[in-house]
């Protein structure tokens, strides 16, 4: 699991907030480990949201792993303990990439790798467009 150990650098971002690797025009050894974790916990997000949503809406919204952001990386046992915490930013969609909220996940990956979903906060919801409003649960 050595790709754990490398994305433990500190992540930059801009005064607005807004995740570095969302205006850069190039790649990076950090935007693909970046870009590699997110892969990893793609069916671990798919979970957190469709556990959340499925008393929201009809439909299961989707995240991609380009409109997903790391927020915050630690470890949890100190220096070269391999327990993470890891806090990333989504925005789930439907239908062609129509945003539905945006939410705050924190999961702890350790080794197997095992991945444990430890917090999911709803931060934001957004308006569905008129034709979009029947998938919402009344």
């Amino acid at each position: 699991m050595s790709l754990l150990v490398f994305v433990t650098c500190p992540l930059s971002t801009f005064a607005d907030g807004a995740p570095q690797t969302t205006r850069q025009n190039h790649d990076s050894r950090e935007l693909q480990l970046q870009d590699m974790l997110m892969l990893f916990l793609d069916p671990a997000i798919h979970d957190a949201v469709q556990n959340y949503y499925q008393h929201v809406l009809k439909e299961t919204p989707l995240v991609y792993p380009y409109q997903s952001s790391i927020v915050q990386i630690e470890r949890v046992n100190g220096f070269r303990g391999f327990i993470f915490s890891i806090t990333v930013e989504v925005i789930p969609v439907v239908g062609p990439h129509i945003a539905v909220s945006k939410d705050r996940i924190t999961f702890q990956i350790s080794a197997g790798p095992k991945v444990e979903l430890k917090e999911f906060r709803h931060l934001q919801d957004f308006e569905l467009p008129p034709h979009w409003q029947d998938i919402l649960r009344k």
